[in-house]
């Protein structure tokens, strides 16, 4: 099977930029990625954060689905804990009843910012991974329009009612909602850009535990990345310093800054600091076409998994867009997107 290629957009803001042109950006990458073969383009969810614009991946799907024909949106994704489950459900079965068969519902249990944030976004957020799994079984009823306590009995229904349903998945970067992910029947996205140990051992169990649900009769996972590619081999070299020092300053606290190849390069790294600046670039996978082709070709061996979704971070719009392309090309993409379409 052809490996496919997706995108998560986490609506970068640049130095010298805003949200809205970040947001026209995204406009701008999803007509390009829907052209260039890719199979589907997620948002992320971060709240206080002020180097991303993307809050509501809910609306901005929205916005980016009407702008595409064929490439599948989704959240990657909606912390569910942050919301009434009824109204997540309700908001992506009108995406769903808006782009029939194009919708993506991505979910996971990170406040996606700080405790204090998540807490003002639902006071009634307790952080217990108990109320978790019950929106999740909670979600399924909704979108389904199954009865069940939570839901009165079907007394409570959420709207639009409609004939399909979203594709439902589930995030994981610690490996434990991978048992979920396979109780509940649901698609399995683990993300090695925030955590590049243990995936192989989650991908292994979700298989081995997975429980076929009415939306998903089989095992379907993929994995994600930092990611970038250039012919250049000095400006691969260049946007992997930026990615250290973004990786290592995010780890100390420093959320908002927005960082430099001006200021990675000047940074005069500790032996202890060089040593998680090793260790975070198993998240990452940047170089030239050949080295990058291996390694996502690899890492997709090593998962057991035919997607990898990429996100990557770039000083220019340019130097994102060309990345995107060339890995498309390759990839072949289109041609693999033709054949599926045939």
């Amino acid at each position: 099977m052809s490996l496919q290629l997706s995108i998560l957009d986490q609506t970068p803001i640049r130095r010298g930029s805003n949200a809205a042109e970040a947001l026209q950006e995204s406009i701008e990458l999803v007509r390009k990625a829907d052209e260039w073969g890719y199979t589907r383009y997620w948002l992320s969810e971060h709240h206080n954060t002020i180097t991303l614009a993307g809050a509501a991946p809910e609306i901005l799907i929205a916005r980016l689905a009407s702008e595409s024909k064929r490439i599948r949106l989704g959240s990657g994704g909606i912390m569910l804990p942050n919301h009434s489950t009824l109204k997540v459900a309700e908001n992506f079965k009108l995406l769903e009843a808006l782009y029939p068969n194009r919708i993506d519902l991505g979910v996971g249990r990170a406040p996606g910012g700080d405790r204090i944030t998540a807490q003002l976004l639902n006071p009634s957020n307790t952080f217990d991974p108990q109320e978790y799994i019950q929106q999740i079984s909670d979600l399924h009823d909704f979108l389904t329009d199954n009865p069940n306590y939570n839901n009165i009995q079907g007394k409570v229904r959420a709207i639009p009612q409609i004939d399909t349903v979203p594709e439902m998945w589930m995030l994981t970067s610690s490996g434990e909602s991978a048992y979920l992910a396979a109780h509940s029947g649901m698609a399995l996205s683990f993300a090695q850009f925030i955590n590049p140990v243990g995936g192989k051992e989650a991908m292994a169990i979700y298989k081995q535990r997975f429980k076929p649900s009415a939306q998903l009769k089989a095992p379907k996972a993929s994995v994600g990345v930092f990611a970038f590619c250039s012919e250049d081999e000095q400006k691969a070299a260049q946007v992997q310093a930026v990615m250290d020092y973004r990786l290592l300053s995010f780890e100390k606290g420093r959320y908002d800054e927005i960082p430099t190849y001006e200021a990675a390069s000047k940074y005069k790294y500790t032996e202890g600091e060089w040593q998680r600046v090793l260790f975070n670039r198993q998240r990452t996978v940047v170089g030239t076409p050949d080295i990058v082709k291996e390694k996502i070709t690899s890492l997709a061996a090593e998962m057991e998994v035919n997607e990898v979704i990429l996100s990557t971070f770039t000083e220019s719009q340019k130097d994102r867009f060309s990345s995107y392309e060339l890995l498309a090309k390759l990839f072949n993409l289109t041609a693999n997107t033709n054949n599926k379409q045939a």
